[in-house]
């Protein structure tokens, strides 16, 4: 005998079953519509849609990483980087333009390298959504979506790094590089020290994916992003 009891079982009590999901938002329903538009159109099939959704959802910030070690590393490398980065692109495994085989054409845009320096610090942000170098990052964090990142970052960068864990001194200046529909930007953190005579694998392991969008420095060591605690916002998003 199981120890489950049957009483209330012929309870005439109406039962409300749990919804497996949440409600569908409008920007769902509007996404479903416009894919199977496009199915019926004959723009992709079913089959790409899938393959194209299993691409991105395996992409991680490793490309990224790759990328800015070997600028680290080769001086002719990171000029190209600079000049065309679509291009330098090609050198560490990346093909921007048709990252599946059967292209992307959300992400036919146009590529920029943010280079910092000392005295000069950028961070990535969407102020009106989420346009991101997918190819290079992988999805998006959920953070970067989030009014409160992008609606402040733009106002009070210095706090909202800070936030982060990241404190700059005065004397770097903060540069916001807003994202949008044709311009992707990625940064390319300043070489910390102690990683001298390390070679491009050692290098790799240490940018992260929020060094690659500026809200962190690599550091000898830190191999990936790392939970922070929750700080109260100076200037929370819903009062503007």
């Amino acid at each position: 005998m199981s120890g489950i009891s049957n009483e209330g079982e012929d309870s005439e009590a109406p039962r409300h079953a749990a919804p497996m999901v949440e409600e569908v938002t409008d920007f769902e329903v509007l996404e479903i519509a416009l894919r199977e538009l496009a199915i019926e159109k004959g723009l992709f099939t079913a089959e790409d849609h899938r393959r194209y959704t299993e691409y991105f959802e395996q992409l991680g910030p490793a490309p990224g990483a790759r990328f800015v070690a070997k600028a680290w590393s080769d001086p002719e490398f990171k000029r190209l980087a600079l000049n065309d980065a679509i291009t330098a692109c090609y050198e560490v495994g990346i093909d921007w333009l048709q990252p599946t085989g059967f292209g992307t054409p959300s992400d036919f845009t146009a590529l920029h390298i943010l280079e910092n320096t000392p005295t000069l610090h950028h961070v990535v942000c969407c102020s009106l959504c989420s346009c991101y170098p997918r190819p290079l990052l992988g999805n998006s964090p959920e953070w970067y979506r989030t009014p409160n990142y992008r609606r402040r970052l733009v106002r009070w960068p210095r706090q909202v790094l800070a936030e982060f864990g990241l404190y700059l001194t005065e004397d770097v200046q903060i540069r916001v590089e807003d994202s949008n529909s044709k311009h992707r930007f990625m940064v390319l953190p300043v070489r910390p020290d102690g990683t001298e005579g390390w070679n491009e694998e050692q290098l790799t392991q240490i940018v992260t994916r929020d060094c690659l969008i500026g809200v962190a420095l690599p550091k000898p060591g830190r191999t990936a992003d790392v939970e922070r605690p929750v700080h109260a916002a100076v200037h929370p998003a819903q009062n503007y």
